[in-house]
């Protein structure tokens, strides 16, 4: 049963309730850590009573701890020893007997139990989660007296089984905390709407692909990952979607990979790296002086917008042979790098900011080269305010790399959106409507425009989208003899009104004191002065 609008929000306003002091940026890691170990002890717990046909996993641990721990490593790449189980937690809480060193313990003993082939997924996966934080408490008793609170809230979360619930109810968390958590949020999380836009257009035409890769060289949180795959019809066979992505951010590189295994992804569908994209690229690269760049079907992204970058010595980089981005924004260094990863048949789409359609020099050259080439596919302007970290509005670049047609498409988006509190919201027929344009490919009054390669020369290669989509509402055209009309009238109205205020002033008694103000409103209205008094 998938979960309300109504329980999520319950489930955030109690989450919400129990921070205190704490900021939601940091929060949200002790949060997600629990609910994840959570998450891992029942798959643990349920495999186990699938295998163990009601032997204890206590018995079984003391027979031979290592035989025993291979055990669960096999299937599932991590171990949880008897007694650190997240019910183990809670029990002890019920009977008064939790120590915040049990969870401590805990989480040495599963760093410790990972299996090999795992450690790119799981090593150090929980430590976010620092337990002597003096948030937490000032000491030992008060820091297990917060965790104990949280472990309570956690467990009567009712945290479903079935995986697309439970991912669905970890990704609008992730997407509250966001909100919540000031301008660093977009760091970590794209919104639904944009991802689904990328998704819908990056598997369009290609949902019954036997296997299909996936690549988000800045991927946050993994939404961009988990949306693109809920669109292959394949998208719950193991083996058949390969997740790789790369995240410089460690705390938000731990939220990715939680953020996929609670979504059902097993651990080793998942290829993804923490180190910086620019500077290191991945996967594979070069191997002993020979280029060996792996290809993906489908490389989405929304990269930090005009990051600054060391863009010196590249000229080398096979990733940039359409041109160095500036140093003070990289956005062109993150479309070259995806763009150098996708397969000849694959599309890309990419999140950035206006400034790439029109900017000059360095950008304007490494534009015209991927419009020579044929890599621009379409453009879609979004409309301001719809992501969490900035007001700016932004869009949506499709490309794909063995383009026979040289026109590009342009959408203009902008305006079709909710208004909503602090920010603006895509509807889901505005959704539609980007989507079904991009498909049909063909000019829509106002809306879209599919531009010839001579029409974008002319234009000395600028992108920018009022060039090529004539938003202009005409006026309606003024009737001068009616607005005549009314100018008379109006006149008439104020020539009564004078001579009614003149009417009054000419009753009123003049005196010493208020002669010079009665002849000064008589000469104002019209009226002739009385020197008289």
């Amino acid at each position: 049963m998938a979960l309300t609008v109504d329980k999520k929000a319950l489930i955030w306003k109690t989450l919400n309730e129990t921070r205190g002091k704490i900021e939601p940026a940091e929060y949200k890691n002790y949060i997600f850590g629990l609910m994840f170990y959570k998450f891992l002890s029942e798959k643990a717990q349920s495999w186990l009573d699938a295998q163990l046909r009601g032997e204890s996993w206590v018995d079984v641990w003391q027979q031979n701890p290592e035989k025993a721990a291979a055990f669960m490593q096999r299937k599932l790449g991590y171990v949880i020893q008897p007694g650190d189980m997240f019910s183990d937690w809670q029990a002890a809480i019920n009977v008064d007997q939790f120590n915040i060193t049990q969870v401590a313990d805990a989480l040495a003993h599963f760093n410790q139990g990972i299996q090999q082939g795992a450690k790119a997924n799981f090593d150090g996966i929980f430590d976010d989660m620092d337990l002597a934080s003096s948030r937490l408490g000032s000491n030992t008793q008060t820091r297990t007296k917060t965790l104990m609170d949280w472990i309570s809230l956690i467990d009567q979360i009712e945290l479903d089984e079935d995986a697309d619930v439970l991912g669905d109810l970890y990704e609008y968390l992730i997407g509250m905390f966001a909100a919540n958590s000031g301008a660093k949020a977009g760091e970590f999380y794209t919104p639904h709407q944009v991802s689904d836009i990328m998704a819908r257009i990056l598997t369009a035409g290609r949902e019954d692909m036997a296997q299909y890769s996936l690549y988000d060289p800045a991927m946050g949180s993994g939404s961009l990952l988990l949306t693109t795959a809920s669109y292959m019809h394949n998208a719950g066979v193991r083996g058949a979607i390969k997740y790789y992505g790369q995240e410089v951010i460690t705390t938000t590189y731990n939220l990715g990979r939680i953020n996929l295994m609670m979504h059902g992804v097993e651990y080793n569908d998942i290829h993804i790296h923490n180190a910086d994209t620019l500077n290191s690229d991945w996967p594979d690269g070069v191997t002993d002086g020979v280029d060996n760049p792996r290809m993906f079907d489908a490389v989405m992204a929304n990269p930090p917008y005009s990051l600054k970058w060391d863009n010196e010595n590249r000229e080398d980089d096979p990733r940039f042979k359409s041109g160095i981005a500036p140093k003070s924004k990289a956005d062109f260094a993150f479309l070259q790098h995806g763009l150098y990863h996708l397969k000849q048949d694959g599309r890309m789409a990419i999140v950035l900011p206006h400034g790439v359609l029109f900017r000059g020099a360095a950008e304007g050259r490494i534009r015209q080269d991927l419009l020579e080439k044929h890599h621009i596919s379409a453009v879609i302007g979004l409309p301001e305010k719809i992501f969490t970290n900035t007001g700016i509005p932004t869009i949506i670049m499709v490309l794909e790399k063995n383009r026979t047609s040289d026109d590009v498409l342009f959408i203009d988006a902008s305006k079709g959106f909710e208004k909503q509190k602090n920010n603006n919201k895509l509807r889901p027929e505005d959704i539609e409507k980007i989507v079904a344009t991009f498909l049909k490919r063909e000019d829509v009054e106002k809306y879209a425009h599919v531009a010839t390669f001579d029409e974008i020369k002319e234009n000395d290669f600028n992108l920018n989208i009022p060039r090529y989509v004539d938003t202009f509402e005409e006026e309606a055209p003024v009737d001068l003899v009616k607005v005549s009309q009314e100018m008379q009238q109006v006149q008439q109205e104020i020539t009564a009104a004078n001579a009614n205020l003149l009417a009054m002033l000419n009753e009123l008694a003049v005196t010493e004191e208020n002669a010079e103000m009665i002849n000064a409103a008589k000469a104002l209205f019209g009226g002739v002065t009385d020197e008289k008094h």
